[in-house]
């Protein structure tokens, strides 16, 4: 009798097994692959003042001040730099979660920003697999300067310089991210006779993560000065190098740098950096990031 029992207990157990293997076999064909995306490759919209290839998300505004300060080397009678100060207010829309527009107006010779940035491929993993992200930015800037005897306009469009950039990122685990921005940049006007109208440029950027809320960043933008003994830019220009911190606390991101480039967007980081950092022309600064949401389904998602 007991020989029976073992025997029915025994093809019951294998029973219940196979019927447990093949209810497996039928929730792992109903569940889709999973696709993880990469996700705040950088906490800002910029690393330092270079663009980052984050983009606003959808129906949120970004507010954006950042402040520039003279140079260390200023001396005390001006406070080491921080009895000059340089501004930029912007406004940055994301249209979708890939797609932001965004202006801005630059103190720093009366200079309006326009740009729009388009996330084209986004880093993932899981059951679709790409290594990096990408974004594309275009972006214009307008000199609304009145003009000077070493600085004259004669029209409108001498006050226009454009820029193109292919931003392409990668986020390595948790702490570690890394972004290449080859560049060109146009300008109507150049500043010297040295100077060419189109300029070349890489930028090279990175992202450390010191704890939940903090983390380290450098910028730095490779301009060539001449190409088969052309001069392409001026030499009293230099490359730009720009290290900072980033702090985040809640719906604000703070990022305060060092960096021997007086502007703040690309046509000056590329074209018009005048600082060298062995002769301590680095200037301070600091950005403050505030993002507002028009979603309506999101705030109701949250009640």
């Amino acid at each position: 009798m007991k020989k029976y029992s073992l025997l029915l207990l025994i093809s019951l157990i294998t029973i219940v097994a196979h019927a447990q293997d093949d209810l497996l076999d039928e929730l792992n064909k109903i569940q889709k692959p999973v696709v993880n995306y990469a996700s705040a490759t950088f906490k800002s919209s910029r690393i330092v003042s270079g663009h980052s290839i984050e983009t606003v998300a959808a129906k949120h505004l970004d507010f954006r001040i950042s402040h520039r300060f003279g140079a260390l080397n200023s001396g005390y009678q001006e406070l080491f730099g921080l009895d000059q100060s340089q501004i930029r207010l912007g406004f940055e829309f994301g249209l979708t979660d890939r797609l932001t527009v965004g202006v801005g107006r630059n103190s720093y010779q009366k200079t309006y920003d326009y740009y729009a940035k388009y996330k084209l491929l986004r880093q993932a993993s899981g059951a679709k697999v790409m290594p990096v992200t990408v974004a594309l930015l275009a972006a214009a800037y307008t000199n609304t300067m009145p003009s000077q005897p070493n600085a004259r306009f004669f029209n409108n469009l001498e006050r226009q310089t454009y820029c193109g950039q292919l931003l392409i990122a990668r986020k390595f685990g948790e702490r570690v991210s890394l972004q290449l921005s080859p560049s060109i940049l146009h300008r109507n006007k150049v500043e010297t006779e040295n100077d060419a109208n189109t300029l070349y440029s890489l930028g090279m950027g990175g992202r450390f993560k010191l704890t939940r809320r903090t983390s380290f960043n450098i910028e730095y933008y490779y301009t060539p000065t001449s190409a088969d003994e052309i001069s392409l830019r001026d030499p009293q220009f230099k490359n730009a190098l720009s290290i900072g911190f980033d702090i985040e606390t809640g719906g604000h991101v703070f990022q305060l740098h060092f960096t021997n480039s007086k502007g703040m967007t690309e046509k000056y980081l590329i074209g018009q950096t005048e600082g060298m950092w062995q002769n301590g022309d680095i200037f301070y600064g600091f950005n403050v990031s505030r993002v507002f949401s028009f979603d309506k389904s999101a705030k109701k998602t949250h009640k």
